[in-house]
């Protein structure tokens, strides 16, 4: 019973304060190794595939239809991969490979890892605002990333990014619509719900995370960072495939 609990039982909205995501292009002969048969990686130019790591300012989080004031309002950090799963009927769905889920609270871990296989932890996030720039870091997820506060059209690619152009970029922009968990011959797959979704691109002026120099990739390059602001968004309830 504790164990189907975790398959997202019912559907969570919440309200998106603010979402960033910087996405890591790393060529796809390291990433492979990390996915379970049933999920293959989302590559561009058939060379490089993408971790998406995203820091998201959640408001008024909870069940689907239960009032305003019973949400709670929690930062979550992922780090996922960008892949596709193909079902027995022959239909393909493009989303994210969770490889760790932090939160800035107890309670969220607490709830998270009861209804959610997401493994939640709990770590500190310190957020500084300047007149330019925002700055998110964790002392104990040794990760820190400052961009800037500057919206202009003319921002550029980051430097070594393996995309043409933003138009191709905005393609692989998180989160997507599905988020997938693997157990033996089942696949959950969630489905998150947005409107007005428009990512903007955002100068990312420095960066480090601990988590991804754990794997020792041989070549990490930041690909896109994008922002996205204050919109209504949910999950729905969890659905259960076999995939074997």
């Amino acid at each position: 019973m504790l164990e189907k609990l975790k398959n997202h039982p019912f559907a969570v909205e919440t309200f998106f304060k603010k979402s960033i995501v910087l996405t890591f292009a790393i060529t796809k002969e390291e990433l492979e190794s990390l996915l379970p048969d049933c999920l293959e990686l989302d590559t561009y130019d058939n060379k490089w595939a993408f971790i998406a790591v995203a820091m998201v300012e959640t408001e008024k989080l909870r069940p689907k239809g239960f009032p305003e004031f019973m949400g709670n309002d929690f930062f979550l950090i992922g780090y996922r991969i960008f892949v596709k799963y193909k079902n027995p009927k022959g239909k393909i769905f493009r989303g994210l490979y969770i490889l760790k889920s932090e939160t800035n609270k107890k309670k969220m871990e607490f709830f998270g890892n009861i209804f959610t296989h997401y493994n939640y932890s709990t770590t500190d996030i310190i957020k500084k605002e300047s007149k330019e720039n925002t700055r998110f870091e964790s002392l104990k997820s040794k990760f820190n990333f400052t961009y800037s506060d500057i919206r202009d059209e003319e921002i550029s690619l980051p430097i070594n990014s393996p995309f043409i152009d933003w138009k191709t970029a905005k393609k692989y922009a998180g989160p997507l619509p599905f988020t997938f968990t693997v157990k033996e011959n089942e696949i959950l797959i969630i489905e998150g719900v947005r409107e007005k979704w428009n990512p903007k691109p955002i100068e990312i002026i420095n960066y480090s995370f601990d988590f991804l120099k754990k794997f020792n990739f041989s070549d990490v390059k930041l690909a896109n960072a994008f922002i996205i602001e204050n919109i209504p968004y949910y999950w729905k309830k969890g659905k259960i495939e076999k995939w074997k």
